[in-house]
């Protein structure tokens, strides 16, 4: 198993476009030109910039709409900065944006955005297959609209299922098609079709279907802004790939320079050749003005066959990705490729779900839901440049760095244009991506690589030990049982693990210091290894270092001192009665450095046939306060005792029984009302009290442990006798000074 982990490691770093050569030589594998920056290209120059470019225009302004021109894609760029400089320090693997955010965030964030971008890229393609048959309609409106859907459709698939190299040779095609197009507008322009002043500021008329009642720059924009956030196009090809490092930024930031060129020129020539009015009332107006109309609308079917093209070649790379690291069911049967390193399994469920959709012959309702998850996964993309460059750690060193307020400007921009564009969906694409999420999590999903979540959560906490440091250091109202256990026989711990999982739960941790010889010491760490696992699956942090010790006392007083001196450091420690007189000096000696560094302490003393009995009853003991017995805030020794038993009575489910140690039976009624006092001060319901003289004490109810205050002055003969004396377990406290049970 070891072997085949590494081999998975391995196999998921190679760098440079290699984890592609199993399947695939050098020569198929994709360059700039070819494998990012044509498709993002054509992605970009889509059916928005050749039917909604003159809408915009006419309703903005030349000014506005290079303004909505110019925001659009300035949220995208910040993207695809974020995109690049994060590139340039990952060995990317296949899927693009999943594998970006998985080897940052954990692959549960990872698949929780990958799943919908996934389901998204799918829909797309139907949409753009609607799309082609518009246009396609416009030539010849006979022709039966399932007809060029489906055959649409299975020329896309097939040119997919052959291989992503035919594709990219058919998008060449494509590309001269597209600037052939433009060609056409230049012409027109050098042949006197800008004869129209400039309407520099709109007016916002609308548009034919709210009858030009009127519409907002924001409402503008969001039509736009879908044009702009094809930048993914050729990053979802990171996995095929010469060099993604190098490929993925020079190919998107060129592809993304090239198209912002375009629309401001093509918004220039727009707004010089036609009026308003044609500009918001003919959505055709680019082919009517251009020198040969033809050649525009050859530009328009070729936009979105290759906006199809790029999306159903890119598609089943995120979810052959996905199913790499089993974030889907059936995972191993969708990562398998075909003999030329095809994703073909991926392709036929893709394939399936565009048919399905195109069978359903309208997804406007879904559309809204598509842009939001683009724009997630591009607030993703931000979000990790920000956090992997804000922690500062050594392992992020870009070779291309950017500011801070690139991604936050990127990140803020996205959330802002999902919000414009519909919030009703981007509550629901949020909700979805939540749940993903929250299903991933409970999947316990093993990633190949490491990420920076510790490293994010140790910032947190650095932070949070900086403000806690500024602030007064009475832990009164935050204690919890952090527990330091001392440990040289796992057997023991085996045996009390439920006493001391319910001495940590539910918010405290557990931090075993092992004392092992250096014969003993490799089976000592893989036994705790085994114990904090299995305890850390009950919902309790647990950790442990092992110190090979001569000496027992020594080793364990360094180990409280160094623990003492942490932040995060334990507040109680767990100690066995000595069993040996011999260790007597060293326990009074152990327990006088717990009471220097502020940690307090328990001493078990375990009966030898009962254990700990049913877990049923509880007597906690108080020690004689007679003859005054007045309530205090200060409860002398006595609030490390009630918290533990306490906590072990909601984690028993067990009854309670406070325990008043008497000199005369006349302070009796005094000593009860003291300890009814203490339970509701204390919070404690469901307490029943006592108050008796010790040789009264056979007359108390059997308890499977007594909890009892640890005196002054320890002497261990006497306190063994009381295991005997109560024929139970018997757990002595003494207190920090953090606790207080009144609090």
């Amino acid at each position: 198993m070891a072997n085949s982990k590494v081999d998975v490691e391995n196999n998921e770093n190679k760098s440079l476009g290699e984890q592609a050569k199993g399947k695939k030589d050098e020569s198929q594998l994709f360059g700039t030109f070819a494998g990012v920056f044509t498709p993002t290209l054509l992605t970009i120059l889509g059916v928005i910039m050749f039917l909604r470019l003159g809408w915009v225009v006419g309703n903005a302004g030349l000014l506005g709409s290079w303004g909505i021109i110019l925001l659009s894609f300035g949220i995208t760029t910040c993207t695809a900065l974020s995109l690049s400089s994060i590139t340039t320090n990952i060995r990317i693997g296949a899927g693009g944006a999943f594998s970006v955010i998985s080897q940052s965030l954990g692959l549960e964030v990872g698949g929780s955005i990958g799943v919908p971008l996934y389901l998204s890229q799918t829909l797309a393609v139907a949409m753009y297959i609607f799309g082609f048959r518009s246009g396609w309609q416009w030539l010849f409106p006979n022709h039966p609209a399932i007809f060029i859907d489906l055959i649409t459709f299975f020329v896309l698939f097939t040119i997919a299922f052959i291989s992503a190299n035919f594709a990219f040779k058919i998008q060449h095609l494509i590309l001269l098609i597209i600037g052939a197009s433009l060609l056409s507008v230049v012409i027109a322009a050098f042949m006197g079709s800008m004869h129209f002043d400039i309407q520099w500021i709109g007016k916002f008329p609308g548009s034919p279907e709210n009858d030009f009642s009127g519409i907002g720059f924001w409402a503008v924009f969001a039509v736009f802004f879908p044009a702009s956030t094809g930048i993914m196009a050729g990053a979802n090809m990171s996995g095929e790939l010469k060099n993604p490092r190098k490929n993925i930024p020079l190919g998107t930031m060129t592809a993304i320079g090239v198209s912002v060129v375009i629309y401001l020129v093509l918004a220039y020539w727009l707004a010089r050749s036609a009026s308003v009015s044609e500009l918001v009332e003919n959505y055709t107006v680019m082919i009517d003005k251009a020198a040969w109309g033809p050649a525009v609308l050859i530009g328009l079917l070729g936009a979105t066959f290759s906006s199809a093209l790029s999306s159903i070649v890119g598609a089943p790379r995120i979810l052959q990705a996905l199913g790499n690291h089993n974030i889907l069911p059936k995972g191993e049967w969708f990562a398998r490729k075909s003999i030329n390193g095809e994703p073909r399994n991926a392709l036929f469920l893709t394939g399936a779900i565009v048919l399905a959709a195109i069978m359903l012959r309208d997804l406007n309702v879904l559309a809204p839901l598509i842009t939001m998850f683009f724009l997630i996964t591009y607030t993703m993309i931000n979000v990790v440049v920000l956090i992997e460059q804000s922690l500062q750690l050594v392992s992020f060193r870009p070779m291309f760095r950017i500011p801070n307020f690139v991604s936050l400007v990127g990140a803020l921009g996205c959330i802002f244009a999902m919000f414009i564009i519909n919030p009703t969906f981007s509550i629901v694409a949020v909700a979805i991506v939540l749940l993903i999420h929250g299903l991933l999590l409970r999947r316990h999903l093993n990633a190949p690589f490491g990420d920076v979540r510790s490293g994010l959560f140790e910032a947190l906490a650095e932070w949070a030990a900086k403000k806690v440091h500024d602030l007064t250091l009475h832990q009164e109202r935050t204690w919890k049982a952090n527990l330091l256990l001392p440990i040289e026989n796992t057997a023991w711990l085996d045996k009390s693990y439920s006493f001391v999982k319910d001495i940590c739960y539910p918010k405290g941790f557990l931090k075993i210091i092992g004392l092992a010889d250096k014969e003993d010491k490799d089976r000592l760490i893989d036994e705790l290894s085994d114990f904090t696992e299995g305890i850390r699956k009950k919902g309790i942090f647990a950790s442990w270092t092992v110190i090979t010790v001569s000496e027992f006392s020594e080793n364990l007083k360094a180990g409280i001192q160094t623990f003492g001196s942490t932040f995060f450091k334990p507040n109680i420690i767990l100690l066995q009665m000595p069993e040996d007189p011999k260790r007597e000096d060293d326990m009074k000696e152990l327990i006088k450095i717990c009471r220097q560094n502020e940690i307090g302490v328990l001493l078990f003393d375990e009966h030898p046939v009962k254990g700990m009995g049913k877990e049923e009853d509880v007597n906690l003991w108080f020690e004689n306060q007679g003859p005054e017995w007045d309530l205090d805030m200060e409860l002398d020794n006595q609030d490390l005792a009630i918290l533990i038993a306490y906590k072990l009575k909601l984690n028993w489910e067990a009854n309670l029984r406070m325990i008043a140690e008497l000199e005369s039976q006349e302070y009796s009624q005094d000593a009860k009302e003291y300890l009814s006092l203490v339970a509701e001060m204390g919070r404690i319901p469901n307490v029943n009290v006592f108050a008796k003289k010790p040789e009264a004490y056979d007359e108390l109810p059997k308890a499977d442990l007594q909890v009892i205050p640890l005196p002054e002055e320890i002497d261990f003969e006497e306190l063994r006798a009381y295991k005997d004396k109560f024929r139970s377990s018997c757990l002595f406290t003494l207190d920090s000074g953090d606790e207080s049970a009144l609090a």
